[in-house]
């Protein structure tokens, strides 16, 4: 699959990933108590790790791989 693809599919996968993962935030944070510690660090939180599992999908459509074993 050439390089181009790879890059369409990924924007196509990341951009659902990042929708569902708002809503995700979204519906989960209505539950978090009514706290300004608890707010900040479940939203800080959330708004930190949306890039962990976007590493591999972005790796990937660059063509290298995530974990290079040395």
């Amino acid at each position: 699959m050439g390089l181009r693809a790879r890059r369409a599919i990924a924007s196509v996968g990341i951009v659902a990933f990042l929708v569902l993962y708002v809503w995700g935030v979204i519906a989960i944070g209505a539950h978090v108590p009514d706290h300004p510690v608890a707010t900040l660090l479940f939203y800080g939180l959330a708004g930190t790790l949306w890039g962990v599992p976007l590493l591999p999908l972005m790796s990937w459509a660059e063509g290298k791989p995530f974990l290079k074993k040395r």
